[in-house]
């Protein structure tokens, strides 16, 4: 079965609509909150994602600066 996209439940509610045949509308509702609920939950994750690797850019920079120092002589800046 191929992916259904919100479009795709938004057009058969509106086929539903025009037929004036609402039995199966609250399922469809339920269908398109679904789909919605996922689509902002990948939006949170590709946010978090994208925070997380800066993060980790700014880490390692910090532990290579940690490592130079620790490397260098007592006396030398």
């Amino acid at each position: 079965m191929p992916n259904r996209t919100i479009c795709d439940v938004l057009r058969e509610m509106r086929e539903a609509h025009k037929r004036t045949n609402y039995s199966y509308l609250p399922s469809l509702i339920e269908e398109v909150q679904v789909m919605a609920n996922r689509m902002e939950a990948a939006l949170w994750d590709q946010s978090d994602i994208e925070r997380y690797r800066k993060e980790k850019k700014e880490l390692k920079a910090e532990i290579k600066l940690l490592e130079e120092k620790k490397m260098r002589p007592e006396g030398e800046k």
